[in-house]
């Protein structure tokens, strides 16, 4: 046996699909149910209830909501549009065209084939902030309040959804020696073999070891679980609610510091090279989200809060 593999943590044995439905009947095969797709729909599902719970709450807001019941359940649907639509386009903007124009060039097709992967947080940010803005001008509601709503919540999607990233055993983290490092299945970058195979119900050894970083579950924490409570504590304590924009313009810093920080210890995309200052594409995506968070709480900030009723 290798020091590797008495140092290193095993990846735990989590089925990427929580259970399988049967379509034999349809010509079909299985289709698996898997923990990334549950992450997404309960995500959005507690998302939507925990806005509602804070719509109902006009204290909050300084005696009067923002937002009705319609206006939340048309504000879910559009951000999930946003959400999708927005990480695609983001993915093919920020790294597809960037990096493999050629090959696009060649296989336009290729834009569409989201199943294959290639989503951006990034992307999907913007695409939500594009349907918040809409929301709130075919509704007539305040564009910064309803903005603090989507950003309360957001944090619980991306600790969720980092989770599941660990259980699909994607976007791992860099090699590493120390004893934080973990075998991943498929966990061995650079065209050599990986260590485990997906069997169809277990991982199998394939003989190759590499320690890497459990990066998603650094993600997790660092740009979901403590976005989350710094912002539940200021919602639910310090009436943030009542100042439009400040929960906003937190979220943005804390996600832009977490996100860099979580950086370090990702494996960067392979294709990505030649960015300055021996920056990730995600640190560099980071920056505007801080620039716009602090004018956000600045602006937030010097102005008085609503007066509760």
């Amino acid at each position: 046996m290798s020091l590797l593999a008495v140092t290193a943590m095993s990846f735990p044995e989590f089925s990427p699909a929580l259970f399988e439905i049967d379509l034999g009947f349809l010509g079909w095969g299985k289709f698996p149910i898997r923990w990334y797709a549950l992450a997404y729909i309960g995500g959005l599902l507690i998302g939507w209830r925990y806005i509602l719970m804070l719509a109902n709450r006009p204290k909050l807001w300084g005696g009067t909501s923002p937002a009705t019941r319609d206006d939340v359940d048309d504000l879910l649907f559009y951000a999930t549009l946003g959400t999708i639509l927005g990480g695609r386009i983001g993915y093919i903007l920020f790294y597809q065209l960037p990096y493999s124009w050629d090959y696009t060039m060649a296989n336009p097709l290729s834009l569409l084939k989201i199943w294959e992967g290639g989503m951006s947080f990034h992307g999907g940010a913007l695409g939500v902030a594009v349907a918040i803005v809409l929301i709130a001008r075919r509704r007539g509601l305040k564009l910064l309040s309803i903005g603090d709503m989507v950003a309360s919540i957001i944090g619980f999607g991306l600790m969720v959804g980092r989770g599941a990233n660990f259980i699909n055993a994607e976007l791992f983290g860099r090699h590493t020696d120390s004893k934080w490092g973990m075998i991943f299945p498929e966990g061995n970058a650079g065209g050599t073999p990986p260590a485990y195979d997906w069997a169809g119900d277990n991982w199998v050894y394939s003989g190759a070891e590499t320690a890497r970083y459990p990066s998603q579950l650094f993600e997790s924490v660092l740009e979901g679980a403590i976005p989350l409570a710094v912002i539940s504590i200021i919602v639910w304590r310090f009436k943030a609610l009542t100042r439009p924009g400040l929960v906003t313009g937190l979220f943005l810093i804390l996600y832009g510091v977490g996100r860099s920080i979580a950086e370090n210890f990702r494996e960067p995309d392979s294709f990505v090279a030649g960015l300055p200052f021996d920056l990730s594409m995600g640190q560099i995506l980071s920056a505007p989200m801080w620039m716009a968070g602090a004018w956000l709480i600045w602006t937030a900030l010097k102005k008085p809060s609503v007066s509760l009723a």
